[in-house]
């Protein structure tokens, strides 16, 4: 029997999903194939309504060796396992004669653990374990919740967190749940056969695509500890977002808190001496740490030093001592002393991290005003981490709707290792990059304005200009406006101000969960939601409710942002110019992000506002503006409004039509 063609293959599955084929999804699923057969790695921007899921899932499901798909967001991993990949598995399954399986999988934390919750969980101040339903009351918020997963896990057949509606707190979460570092082992575990999260490993084991997020690829990449199972080909969907994921994996951080918390747990399982030595290791720590002035450690400090190495002598023999001592007064012996054991496990490896002082790692003092001072330790970079362990042993596709800036995908690429497209060398990985292109025409369906007569933003107090013009714009467009700020303060005095002049309901982030204020917003056309990062690139609100998308200021990352600086200074160094590899990066990628909020459908029309003149007058601003979809360019404050007011008009009479219809 003859092998079914890649478009016969994509036009069943995109028929399947009820959707459309799109030239760029053709483009795509062929560029996809291409680079899997003959083992190279790929970049593939893809816009808005491209239908990029698809554009990967079917020629990777034809190639038949395992997939590893990653994303970074969880509703992109529920779109994919629960409704692009059994739709596209049922339409392949007549033509390729075979139905691959999928799964997903997530890190151990994410899945309920049945030792946990009917064994109880450690308790800090007490030796033995103590029984969380009992300790909390029952009329609770905690108690409520912790009764109803206990209920949860009767029926559950994941024991995935995500699959809990409604959800839970953290807090109530890290009752039944552990690290894998707090794990006692399927062996060793008398709930070993009934494990979620090995059941979930088993299933992963087994399946043709396996989802996951970018946290457990990067813990897979960095640990050396195999936690996916072996693939020939990886995808990276939403890759923008894998530098900051990666960082995050590997950022250590030690506060007091987490400190104490080690030593309580060690305390009645070791000897006197090793406890009396982590015991005062931990004060001289708090100590220190209650006069840390936030920033960057370019050299630590002496009495750092000397407090980072007693912490780690200590813990090591604290380590040592749990492995010698047994007491069996101790209620449920092993686990106690796993959850002490991964508590002073991480205090030593992140002490001896920083006082090893690696030339690669960043060091910084951080403030927070609910849990004080920490120190914290990142990467200077992670794209030699990300060349050597992602490149190395599989084909990878990165795929996201931004990930050309300022016109080519060199910057990107050089976050991820990756040597300028098209570079021959042996140790240089082979990629390409392919921009398809979206289905929409931003030209005709956008308006990109940039508020040129506008001060400067400076670095504190009041924009009243900016709000001023704010104003303006809401009250042109009726409404309908997304505000992406750059900071919370930024966010909330615009909130308050405008809540005063103008008679429109205004939602800010922070004061009801993100899910209810994107309902909100959209169920609502003369609403206006207004906040910061998440919503840069997390709201999909199609249609007339969001017509006006502002952005306040050009999102570069704060000066005093110490990894930030620390990584342009280096780019300096080394002959670079590190405002364009750092910081305009950073900006141009939120940026578009941010911009793609606009243009969701076919039939969407209306503004991207940046009030923060700078785009239309600094050098950096055509960089930044390449990095942008191709709106119809003005600085022209009357046209915008003029434009803004016709946009209103006609979907106020499109409205009006379909009530009457």
């Amino acid at each position: 029997m003859t092998k079914p063609s890649l478009p016969a293959l994509l036009h069943a599955a995109v028929t399947a999903v009820g959707g459309t084929e799109r030239p760029g999804q053709v483009s795509m699923a062929e560029a996809v194939a291409e680079v899997i057969d003959d083992g190279s790695h790929l970049l593939v921007q893809a816009g808005t309504g491209t239908g990029k899921s698809l554009g990967y899932l079917v020629p990777a499901l034809a190639h038949g060796e395992r997939v590893v798909v990653a994303t970074a967001t969880l509703a992109l991993q529920r779109q994919l396992v629960e409704r692009d990949l059994p739709r596209t598995v049922d339409a392949l399954h007549p033509l390729m004669r075979r139905r691959p399986q999928f799964a997903m999988l997530k890190g151990r934390s994410n899945y309920l653990c049945l030792h946990r919750l009917h064994e109880g969980a450690p308790q800090d101040e007490e030796e033995g374990l103590f029984d969380q339903f009992e300790a909390a009351a029952p009329t609770s918020k905690l108690g409520h919740d912790l009764l109803r997963m206990r209920d949860w896990a009767d029926e559950t057949e994941t024991g995935d967190r995500d699959d809990l509606t409604p959800g839970v707190s953290d807090r109530a979460w890290s009752q039944v749940s552990v690290s894998s570092r707090e794990c006692l082992g399927a062996s060793k575990c008398a709930y070993g056969a009934e494990c979620f999260a090995e059941a979930a490993r088993e299933r992963a084991k087994l399946a043709d695509v396996v989802v996951t997020n970018h946290a457990l690829l990067a813990i897979d990449a960095i640990e050396g500890a195999p936690v996916l199972p072996q693939h020939e080909v990886l995808i990276v969907d939403e890759a923008h977002e894998l530098v900051s994921r990666v960082t995050g994996v590997a950022t250590g951080e030690l506060t007091p808190g987490q400190v104490n918390r080690a030593v309580r747990r060690a305390a009645k399982l070791v000897n006197e001496k090793a406890a009396d030595q982590l015991q005062t290791a931990s004060e001289g720590f708090e100590r220190l740490m209650e006069l840390a002035l936030p920033g960057r450690l370019e050299e630590i400090p002496e009495d750092l030093g000397y407090a980072l190495m007693a912490l780690r002598d200590a813990a090591r023999s604290v380590i040592t001592a749990l492995g010698s001592t047994r007491d069996k007064s101790v209620q449920d012996e092993d686990a106690v002393r796993k959850q002490a054991l991964a508590s002073v496990e991480s205090i030593h490896d992140v002490a001896e991290r920083i006082t090893n002082g690696s030339e690669y790692d960043v060091v910084w003092y951080e403030r927070h005003d609910r849990f004080g001072a920490s120190v914290r330790v990142a990467p200077m970079s992670v794209s030699g981490l990300l060349r050597e362990k992602l490149f190395a042993e599989r084909s990878v596709i990165l795929t996201s709707a931004t990930l050309k800036l300022g016109g080519d995908f060199n910057g990107v690429g050089a976050s991820l290792g990756l040597a300028p497209e098209g570079t021959e060398s042996e140790d240089a990985p082979q990629w390409k990059g392919l921009d398809v292109g979206s289905p929409f025409d931003y030209g005709k369906q956008g308006i990109l304005y940039v508020a040129k007569h506008l001060a400067r933003p400076g670095r504190e107090g009041t924009r009243s200009d900016m709000l001023d013009e704010l104003a303006e714009l809401i009250e042109a467009a009726g409404g309908r406006t997304l505000g992406l700020f750059s900071s919370m303060r930024a966010a909330q005095s615009a909130a308050e101000e405008l809540r005063e002049r103008l008679d429109m309901p205004i939602l800010l982030q922070g004061e009801e969960t993100l899910g209810e204020l994107i309902k909100g917003f959209a169920a609502d056309v003369k609403t206006c939601l207004f906040g910061t990062l998440s919503l840069w690139q997390g709201v999909d609100v199609p249609g007339p409710s969001c017509q006006l998308v502002i952005m306040d200021k050009i999102p570069f990352p704060r000066p005093d942002d110490p990894l930030m600086s620390a990584r342009q200074k280096a780019v300096d160094e080394a002959g670079g110019n590190g405002f364009m590899a750092v910081a305009a990066t950073h900006a141009a990628l939120l940026m578009a992000q941010g911009a793609g909020r606009l243009v969701r459908a076919s039939g969407d029309r209306g503004v991207v506002a940046v009030l923060d003149p700078r785009l239309a007058t600094a050098r950096y601003g055509s960089y930044l503006r390449a990095s942008l979809p191709d709106f119809w360019y003005t600085t022209d404050r009357n046209q915008v409004r003029r434009s803004l007011a016709a946009i209103d008009a006609a979907a106020k009479a499109a409205e009006a039509a379909q009530v009457s219809g």
